[in-house]
């Protein structure tokens, strides 16, 4: 019995040694862009966010219990037209007076690929209110201490998802046949975590 006890508490020991190793990064602003594109007329249209923040808690041994929690604000939607981020912001779009926020939570990791040092991510993503899950391709970038002594990480993530899903079903139709917008958005974060001092 005994030794059941103390086998019990190695193993619990060993648990918690392997979380411990962790390390909670805190996206830096300034050294990361998330970005989309989505199809007009006949060519794409590329905007980004420019406000946002997030947490990635990341241990290279074991990639399989990253964690991840972002937000972005929505109102900093930027696709280089006044007028057209307008149009974005509004009740026909994002309605961010309404939906301030799009958030995202991870689940699990899978598909790994140690010598890519990639994988795929689940996840809930919430636009315009609505919640769907998704699938992030992810990867790690490396990590290490930058000439300030702070130490750092890179990640990178991809997806596309349909914006009809998150109630996102503005458009037009073309004299042509079709419409002007299209519903599939290509995403991609470059991410560049800190650890906080």
């Amino acid at each position: 019995m005994r030794h059941i006890a103390v086998t019990t508490l190695s193993m619990v020991a060993m648990l918690a040694a392997c979380r411990a190793e962790a390390v909670r990064y805190k996206v830096d602003d300034d050294h990361t862009s998330v970005i989309f594109q989505v199809r007009h007329l006949f060519t794409k249209v590329n905007g980004r966010f420019d406000k946002f923040d997030g947490t990635i808690d990341f241990d290279p041994a074991h990639p399989e219990q990253a964690k991840v929690a972002g937000t972005i604000d929505a109102a900093t939607i930027n696709t280089n037209n006044a007028e057209r981020d307008k149009h974005l912001r509004s009740d026909a779009f994002f309605d961010v007076a309404k939906f301030p926020k799009i958030t995202f939570a991870s689940g699990a990791v899978t598909d790994l690929d140690a010598g890519k040092q990639s994988g795929k991510m689940r996840g809930t993503l919430t636009i315009h209110g609505v919640e769907r899950p998704v699938v992030l391709d992810v990867a790690f970038l490396g990590a290490g201490k930058d000439p300030y002594g702070n130490q750092r990480a890179g990640f990178s993530a991809r997806t596309t998802v349909d914006r009809k899903d998150f109630g996102l079903t503005w458009n037009e139709a073309l004299e042509t046949g079709g419409v002007l917008v299209g519903d599939e958005v290509a995403i991609e974060l470059s991410i560049e975590g800190i650890v906080p001092q």
